[in-house]
């Protein structure tokens, strides 16, 4: 079988794996998780199968015009590079462990059936992103991938909190795909085609007109899909859908769609120079604003929803320095132990047994219940704050590195201000990443919150799931950097040692000043009241009933709702902490600059419309009614009453003549 062949099943094996899951779901239960899993897991065979064939070497390129427009042709066009082929594993990977992990999350859910065929349609949709070869049937997997989420962040309907969170993915990303779709059609008419290929040909002619119109228009997309600034307030209050889908979103689908899409495109980008700029600033702006909400979220899912967007923004970071190779690796190690934290949180989830005791100030006794997910979410945490050997390291150090490169004037690719502002941006970013990793560690599985009631040993398939992502996520960095060069376009993978020494001492710094904090946040707790009652190994019911207790009932209600007392954040973050817990209160800016007005205006139309407009309608319609009823009242059906009419109006029309003629 042909490459093209295979590369062509990959997307087509999930999307009818979601069809008949559709349609099976309710007749024949039975076949549903099968539906779930074996398409995903072929079409993960399939994808590693065509990046084998590929090699790292030239592209592979195949196309077939799907209809014929008279103007700017959409073909369905396959574009397979080595960094298609690669994201293509890593998509079908986290899917398929998403799926497997699914069957035992979701085991007694009612609506798992339509759930794992929505999951089966992401990830149609992201396999059909990572192969297209035109930006036309790229948009299609885009916009798939919006809907989807929008029915899986919404998937527990019944509560306000996943209506109201699927209602504002939907829109934020919308409100960024309009000047997308804007882009791409000025871009495809300037450049006489939607192919990838033809486009960055003509850019590479300098044929193209306007470059840094076209690359601001197509950045609000990425800032929507890829959850950029301003545009990333949606990402975080979609924790509110379950956990697996949060795993999906964040690691392989989805988020990473707008990184990898600039990725494919960074010569457009390059073309313009104010472009880079506005990325690398926007980028800079993500990476140290969401660290510094991370630090202060108290739901374990936030802290990790905020996480991803400050990994993204180094992305974001590492394309604003013309490295595409340091963004894609970034994307690949990210997507692995990102997705390990979210499947490990869910195991956290599970053990609680509710989604509404994600608070990690009030998780106590952890570690020894859930000891597979500690000792994953460990490494996991670990390259997540890039430490050494964990493949978060290296990665990060890419970017570090393309950064300073960029900024000691080694390459023209891009500004040397966008080189500063990204590695400046990116140092700071790693000493608060390395304090919240830090943080969510310590207060998860060392914390002196209330206990949750032990539901039991979590599935088997679902621990499994987490250790096999923890290889990549420990060995992936220290493989890649040495075996994927040829992929990377011969990209050079090799740690710096300036950039390596730098962020591996203030992630360090990080790490250390929490865990100090903590120690003294905890060591103040110990000596009040209701820390030493949250503290507690036993729960004694004596100090239950204490007056320490009954005095704080009002704020926690009972000892089961106390919070942790020696959360270190508030003491690292003092006056910012309030704000930075709210995300900076972006959601209360754009309702006062955008909601409001609008819905002022919405009420002045309707108020116009219904006083004014209906009022001339109502009144257009009684009119004519009046006068017919007054019509209606002279035809009596009495014969006598028509002729004294008629000879009334004899003698009126004759007076009148008798008059016009005297006038005369």
């Amino acid at each position: 079988m042909t490459t093209t062949t295979l590369a062509v099943l990959v997307p087509l094996l999930p999307f009818l794996g979601a069809a008949a899951g559709l349609l099976l779901g309710r007749s024949a239960p039975g076949f549903v998780r099968p539906l779930a899993v074996l398409p995903t897991l072929a079409a993960l065979v399939l994808a590693a199968v065509v990046a084998a064939r590929q090699g790292g070497g030239p592209a592979l390129d195949a196309v077939t015009e799907l209809t014929p427009t008279g103007s700017v042709p959409v073909e369905l066009a396959l574009h397979i590079d080595g960094f298609a082929a690669l994201v293509a594993v890593l998509v079908g990977t986290v899917a398929a462990c998403v799926q497997i992990y699914s069957t035992g999350y979701l085991r007694d859910d009612p609506r798992y059936a339509s759930y794992a065929a929505l999951v089966s349609l992401f990830t149609s949709a992201m396999f059909l992103v990572v192969y297209s070869g035109d930006l036309m049937v790229l948009l299609v997997g885009w916009e798939v991938m919006g809907i989807c989420s929008y029915f899986l962040v919404g998937h527990y309907w019944e509560t306000p909190e996943a209506r109201a969170a699927s209602l504002k993915a939907f829109l934020v990303t919308k409100l960024g795909d309009v000047p997308f779709l804007i882009g791409l059609l000025a871009l495809a008419t300037e450049t006489g085609s939607f192919r990838i290929t033809r486009i960055l040909a003509a850019v590479a002619d300098g044929s193209l007109g306007h470059p840094t119109v076209i690359a601001l228009l197509l950045l609000a997309g990425v800032a929507g899909k890829s959850a950029q600034f301003p545009l990333h307030t949606w990402l975080p209050d979609a924790m509110a859908g379950p956990t697996p889908v949060s795993a999906l979103i964040h690691a392989a689908t989805m988020v990473a769609a707008g990184v990898y899409f600039v990725a494919r495109l960074l010569p457009l980008f390059e073309a313009s120079r104010a472009a880079m700029l506005v990325l690398a600033v926007m980028a800079a702006v993500t990476m140290v604003g969401s660290a510094l909400a991370a630090l202060a979220q108290d739901d374990i899912k936030r802290v990790l929803a905020y996480s991803t967007i400050g990994q993204l923004g180094y992305m974001t970071g590492a394309l604003a320095t013309g490295d595409r190779g340091a963004a894609v690796f970034h994307l690949l190690a990210h997507g692995a132990f990102k997705a390990l934290l979210f499947l490990a949180a869910g195991v956290v989830i599970h053990a609680a047994g509710t989604n509404s005791l994600a608070a990690m100030s009030r998780m106590r006794g952890l570690r020894d219940r859930v000891p597979d997910a500690y000792w994953t979410m460990t490494v996991a945490l670990l390259a997540l704050a890039a430490i050494p050997p964990f493949s978060g390291f290296f990665s990060k150090e890419s970017v570090l590195g393309a950064a300073e490169h960029v900024a000691t004037g080694h390459t023209e690719h891009a500004p040397g201000a966008a080189g500063w502002t990204v590695l400046v941006a990116g140092l700071i970013a790693a000493v608060l990443t390395a304090a919240y990793a830090t943080r969510l560690w310590l207060l998860a599985f060392r914390g002196r919150g209330a206990e949750a009631p032990d539901h039991g040993r979590q599935p088997m398939v679902m621990n499994a799931v987490l250790w096999v992502l923890a290889i990549p996520s420990l060995a992936l960095g220290g493989l890649a950097f040495r075996l994927l060069p040829d992929w990377f376009d011969d990209h050079d993978l090799t740690p710096t040692l300036t950039t390596s020494v730098l962020g591996t001492g203030v992630a360090l710094v990080g790490g250390i000043v929490t865990y100090a904090a903590w120690r003294h946040t905890s060591a103040l707790a110990a000596r009040t009241p209701l820390g030493a009652v949250a503290a507690h190994p036993e729960g004694d019911a004596a100090l239950v009933e204490s007056e320490a207790i009954a005095t704080h009932r009002p704020a926690y209600g009972d000892l089961a709702s106390a919070p942790d007392p020696s959360d270190p954040g508030r003491l690292l973050l003092g006056p910012v902490h309030r704000h930075a817990a709210a995300g900076f209160h972006l959601d209360a800016v754009y309702t006062t600059l955008f909601v409001r007005p609008i819905r002022a205006g919405a009420s002045l139309v309707r108020f116009l419309d219904r006083e004014v407009v209906d009022t001339y309608v109502r009144a257009a319609g009684g009119l004519p009614r009046l006068l017919g009823a007054a019509v209606r009242r002279a035809q009596t059906g009495n014969v006598q009453t028509y002729v004294s009419a008629l000879l009334a109006g004899t003698v009126v029309l004759a007076v009148a003549a008798v008059l016009v003629a005297t006038g005369a």
